[in-house]
């Protein structure tokens, strides 16, 4: 036999530069491996629910954070003299959100103080509206007296991982 630069794989011969037509995957190969994917998505994604709903807890933990500390430092600032109490039932607090971004005057002094930037967006209800608290209502009070804003809760009535609800935060 002539050596004509062909190789033998199996019984035919196959020159060179051309490739056997048998290569690939085979329909029960993608199946497997389509299964597989499958398996492994399924798994992730109660795995990537419950990070997306820890990274919205601690959203709303800072936002909460963050306009408490307004509140009290608008109260700070009312118990020292440097801002003016808005109503005799007020006890110091603002009157709504909206003051701690709108800013108050100082007292002898044309600079407003501003508090807050803007009203921050609950993560959970996508809305800039919150559950407000008085100084004279009850601490679980869930209806606003008016008179002033002690505290400010959200107004989703979910469920936390920690098994709270997240309008008692």
């Amino acid at each position: 036999m002539a050596d004509d630069g062909a190789r033998v794989i199996g019984r035919e011969p196959v020159k060179p530069g051309r490739e056997s037509r048998q290569s690939g995957l085979s329909l029960l190969e993608v199946l497997v491996c389509i299964g597989i994917l499958l398996i492994l998505a399924g798994a992730v994604m109660p795995v990537a629910k419950v990070t997306l709903k820890r990274q919205k807890e601690l959203e709303l933990k800072r936002t909460l954070r963050t306009m408490r500390e307004a509140i009290d430092l608008y109260k700070e600032y009312s118990d020292k003299g440097l801002i003016e109490k808005e109503g005799l039932d007020s006890e110091g607090y603002p009157t709504d959100l909206e003051t701690l971004v709108k800013g108050v005057p100082q007292v002898n002094s044309t600079r407003k103080l501003k508090f807050l930037r803007r009203i921050p967006v609950d993560p959970f209800t996508h809305k800039d509206e919150w559950g407000l608290r008085s100084y004279q209502d009850e601490a679980d009070s869930k209806s606003w007296g008016r008179q002033n804003v002690y505290d400010v809760y959200t107004l989703y009535s979910g469920t936390a991982l920690d098994g709270s609800k997240y309008e008692d935060w």
